[in-house]
């Protein structure tokens, strides 16, 4: 907002549309919409008497009911007026002005019935394939406003009706709506080939995307295509992909290379391949304890510990608990997140993982613990939260003393209050000011008298129970 009443004041006082905002941002034409109706500058025509004045001298007002010359300034600023008549009038100004195209845009959602019309009979006169392509970011934005879906319903049908090519720098947009608005036209109009969407799948960011794309290649895809719309999706980073890949491989009658998909780091993925291999017939659970069988494997892959434990039993643990020796850091956090799904926890073996040099297998190691915090040594974990020890390290440590709560729990605190780590430092001050009160215990007085030095006398640190 205070960025549009920047722009609207640089405009009152004469300063061209191109040089106040990017005309190339949707959210610059939204923030100057706003901007000029905030009283932060709106009453300036006392101090800017251009703002209302024309070329020829007229009053802004004047020179709209006479179609006096304006500028293009001037003409933006009567679009976003407070004043619904001069909003309307000034539309009527617009025609041949293609800079000012974004703000009719904004119009068409407009509040007043008459403006927003006009609004849309002259977006509508306007709008060809390559202005369509120029404000699909705004139209996409104001489509989710009240009365905004006018414009993206003008936008798909100026583009269905335009070359193919047109939608290209859509679906290579930055903006993700506007991307997934393209994908979808294209989809529908069946633009792209299988190959392309599968290709679209793979390697677009936006899940969104992903799924509309990969979901559309797999139902075009034709036998001569199959392998390379396969090889896309399975090849794809996204999880997303891989597993519409994955499962495709059932209907094209290829569960062999599911296999290969069953110690996939994603768990979908892992999902996708446990259900296509058993609609053939095959159980999983056997090739999982097979790879499993050899703890010092360097080759076994992490995704084969947890996919184990996912389809697995208890009495699986057995293979679960020397994988926490594996060489491969990956394979390690593994182990302890299968033993923990399976509800197996021995609290010394796992006690012994939070100074694992991998920050993965530390993470792990205390969700398994956390549920058990009560059992563990404090002054073993307080000696982990000293500054010379991995951040990694520290974090488990307070988070497993903070899970003790009472009294342990504001020892650990007190001991950050004046920490380097800006992090744990917050984290031990918000615990110090609200997770009080404390019980009636000498040393509970002594540590909240530390804190109050600390976090200074007029801090909001609880009092003690009596």
């Amino acid at each position: 907002m205070r960025e549009g009443s920047r722009a609207a004041l640089r405009l009152a006082e004469g300063a061209a549309l191109r040089d106040v905002i990017d005309t190339g941002d949707a959210s610059a034409w939204l923030w100057l919409d706003e901007g000029v109706r905030t009283d932060e500058w709106y009453f300036v025509p006392y101090t800017v008497p251009s703002w209302e004045e024309t070329p020829g001298g007229r009053s802004l007002t004047a020179a709209l009911h006479a179609d006096g010359p304006l500028t293009e300034g001037q003409l933006a600023l009567a679009l976003c007026h407070r004043d619904g008549r001069i909003r309307y009038r000034a539309l009527g100004r617009v025609t041949g002005r293609p800079a000012l195209l974004p703000l009719v845009v904004v119009r068409c959602a407009d509040w007043a019935q008459p403006v927003r019309e006009r609004a849309r009979k002259r977006l509508a006169e306007a709008l060809d394939a390559e202005t369509a392509a120029r404000l699909a970011p705004l139209v996409r934005r104001l489509a989710d406003r009240h009365r905004g879906d006018h414009a993206l319903g003008l936008l798909g049908e100026v583009l269905r009706k335009a070359p193919g090519e047109r939608l290209a720098p859509l679906l290579t947009s930055p903006d993700r709506p506007v991307r997934r608005f393209a994908y979808g036209l294209a989809v529908e109009e069946g633009l792209l080939s299988a190959v392309e969407l599968a290709r679209a799948a793979a390697g677009d960011d936006d899940a969104v995307v992903q799924t509309l794309c990969s979901e559309a290649a797999l139902a075009a895809v034709a036998e001569e295509d199959a392998e390379e719309v396969l090889g896309a999706l399975l090849g794809a980073r996204s999880p997303r992909a891989r597993s519409a890949g994955v499962t495709a491989l059932r209907r094209l009658g290829r569960p062999d290379r599911a296999i290969g998909f069953l110690a996939d780091r994603s768990a979908l993925v892992r999902a996708c391949a446990r259900y296509v291999v058993r609609q053939y017939g095959t159980d999983p659970l056997p090739w999982y304890r097979d790879r499993c069988a050899d703890p010092g494997d360097p080759a076994l892959p992490p995704g084969a510990a947890i996919g184990l434990a996912e389809c697995g039993t208890r009495a699986d643990a057995g293979l679960l608990w020397p994988l926490l020796d594996h060489p491969a850091p990956g394979v390690r956090a593994k182990a302890v997140a299968g033993l923990r799904s399976l509800d197996v926890t021995d609290v010394p073996r796992m006690l012994r993982l939070l100074d694992d040099p991998a920050p993965g297998v530390v993470g792990e190691a205390t969700l398994a613990l956390l549920p058990s915090a009560g059992l563990l040594p404090e002054a073993w974990l307080a000696e982990r939260l000293a500054a010379g020890r991995p951040r990694w390290v520290r974090v488990s440590a307070y988070r497993l003393l903070d899970a003790r709560g009472g009294v342990v729990r504001l020892r650990a605190a007190v001991a950050l209050l004046a920490d380097a780590d800006e992090r744990l430092r917050t984290r031990a001050e918000l615990t110090v000011r609200w997770a009080g009160p404390w019980g009636p215990d000498a040393e509970v007085a002594e540590l909240l008298a530390r804190a109050r030095s600390h976090l200074g006398r007029g801090a909001p640190v609880p009092a003690q129970d009596s």
